[in-house]
């Protein structure tokens, strides 16, 4: 069976499923290629969002009311751990997993985290109406869905910030957030190295004055309401250019500029061959991959068919760590188990990532040094031994090893399974097993 078959399957999927490797084994290219075309059954808009926003500032005009407050809180955290439950069950269960890590991957670099209460009941609709419908269009469009977002607003207090000389600052003791513009140029744009300074970032803060949410005063619950009268006015001066006083159009014509920058293709690029090609990506990689970012005017479709034709990417199988929701993904698919909310987003946290809660709006890490401490494995080998047994697989686990993991399961590690002194012992070393952790 090809190896490259299980790299299709684990590194750029989220784990074969019995019976995928055989199917993907023909061309496992051409299988990931076909996963990026049509549309992504996907919300549209703030549906969701709307009705726990709703929740939210009906709690608000209560007056603090305790009840009321404990109610919004408790409902917030039921409604956050359902959610989870959904998205991994539909990650476990897609017939597009190159398709879903995908719109993992960019929920991750667009972080919103449910370490804040408010955002939790907004995190998973925010993947769903901002990352899906657009994971397969165009950065830039992707980029505008993902800040305008009530979630990224609220998580980032673009929705307080005031421009200290328009008409509502100058009454008002509240001012300039920074949250937002530094993020989007730090973390989802130029980077860190590319090119900008503290001036700019200011700059840019300005220019996103008005960008908020509508409430139940000012505009459709959830959707994204602009309000002059917190827009900071006068021309500003962003990577020496001079924009003039434009009101909300001028953060739209900043996003458009740093969408299609020279220093944001690298670092999407870079991000991308770190994700599914090693930890320390070569250079020739992200040269090849930024190329056609900028040739293509970021269509992330044409994006990520230069990854998958990128030689380096099938070169050294299992190369990469899988990180902990990962792990637990990559074993429901493999034994078919249907996850329920509570006990996987449990499970998770034991091993140390509850998803869409990353400690920063940096994300989660994606390097093996943040996932493979000697803590880190052991907590995953008592998953596995937990998980093994409550689990009754359909085929033996000799069987099930062979069937998803393929060429990449040795002999050694092939052996250990079937020689196991119980059916548990046996599905356990096969999740613990070198190969079933990595991808």
């Amino acid at each position: 069976m090809s190896i490259h078959a299980v790299t299709a399957a684990s590194r750029f999927g989220l784990g074969a499923r019995p019976g995928d490797l055989a199917r993907i084994k023909g061309d496992p290219r051409a299988w990931l290629a076909a996963q990026l075309d049509g549309t992504s059954e996907a919300t549209q808009g703030v549906g969701r969002s709307a009705e726990r926003l709703q929740q939210y500032f009906e709690a608000r005009r209560s007056g603090g009311d305790p009840a009321v407050i404990a109610l919004f809180r408790k409902e917030y955290r039921e409604g956050f751990a359902a959610d989870v439950g959904a998205r991994t069950r539909r990650a476990a269960a897609t017939d597009q997993p190159f398709r879903e890590r995908l719109v993992h991957f960019w929920t991750n670099h667009f972080t919103v985290s449910a370490l804040r209460p408010l955002v939790a009941g907004i995190a998973v609709p925010f993947e769903e109406e901002a990352i899906r419908p657009n994971v397969t269009g165009r950065f830039v469009d992707l980029l505008f869905a993902a800040v305008r977002h009530p979630a990224m607003l609220l998580y980032l207090d673009q929705a307080e910030s005031i421009g200290p000389n328009s008409r509502v600052g100058q009454r008002r003791s509240r001012g300039l957030n920074e949250n937002l513009a530094r993020e989007i140029l730090e973390l989802h744009t130029l980077g860190v190295d590319g090119g900008y300074t503290q001036a700019d970032v200011r700059a840019f803060a300005e220019m996103l004055t008005g960008w908020s949410i509508g409430n139940l005063r000012n505009g459709v619950i959830g959707a994204f309401n602009y309000v002059p009268l917190v827009h900071e006015p006068g021309s500003k001066t962003f990577l020496g250019r001079t924009y003039e006083d434009d009101g909300e159009r001028e953060a739209r014509t900043v996003l458009e500029l740093l969408a299609r920058h020279p220093s944001t293709a690298r670092r999407i690029a870079t991000k991308l061959a770190r994700h599914f090609i090693a930890d320390r990506p070569p250079a020739e990689s992200v040269d090849w991959i930024a190329r056609v970012f900028i040739d293509s005017d970021g269509d992330l479709r044409a994006v990520y068919r230069a990854v998958i034709a990128e030689e380096r990417a099938w070169r050294d199988p299992l190369s990469k760590v899988r990180a902990p929701s990962d792990f637990v993904v990559a074993a429901l698919r493999a034994t078919g188990v249907k996850p329920e909310g509570g006990p996987v987003m449990r499970a998770q946290a034991v091993l140390g990532q509850t998803p869409l809660t990353a400690p920063s709006p940096a994300g989660w890490p994606d390097e093996a040094e943040a996932w493979a401490t000697p803590e880190a494995m052991m907590r995953r080998v008592e998953f596995a031994l937990a998980f093994a047994g409550r689990v009754r697989t359909h085929m033996e686990p000799g069987d099930l090893a062979e069937s998803v993991l393929g060429d990449a399961l040795s002999d050694e590690t092939g052996a250990a399974i079937r020689r196991a002194g119980s059916r548990t012992e046996s599905l356990a070393l096969m999740l613990a097993s070198p190969e079933f952790q990595r991808r």
